[in-house]
């Protein structure tokens, strides 16, 4: 997989996940990041960086994000959240309109 058609997604903690673009892209927030016109350092390096959002969260944001693409291609399977997480996965959502 060519460089161009991932997106690493950087926690709060540092950790770094590398993502295939198009599923990075079922975020709306991430999308208006990454293909903003201007010289902002998201478009041009391709990694956004979520100073408020820790690894766990962003991990299952992840996998939300592929799931979406399965889901939107008609393969319906259940995802699953720990009740743990579940206000901070919200907010999370809700910042990252997805």
């Amino acid at each position: 997989m060519k460089k161009e058609d991932t997106v690493k997604l950087i926690s709060r903690e540092g950790f770094e996940f590398i993502i295939d673009k198009k599923a990075a892209m079922v975020s709306q927030t991430i999308r208006n990041m990454l293909t903003s016109p201007g010289s902002f350092a998201e478009t041009e390096h391709g990694q956004v960086t979520f100073p408020e959002i820790n690894t766990t969260i962003l991990e299952k944001i992840c996998q939300y994000f592929y799931w979406s693409l399965q889901y939107a291609s008609g393969k319906e399977t259940e995802f699953h959240i720990e009740p743990e997480i579940t206000l901070e996965l919200m907010m999370a959502a809700n910042y990252l309109h997805t």
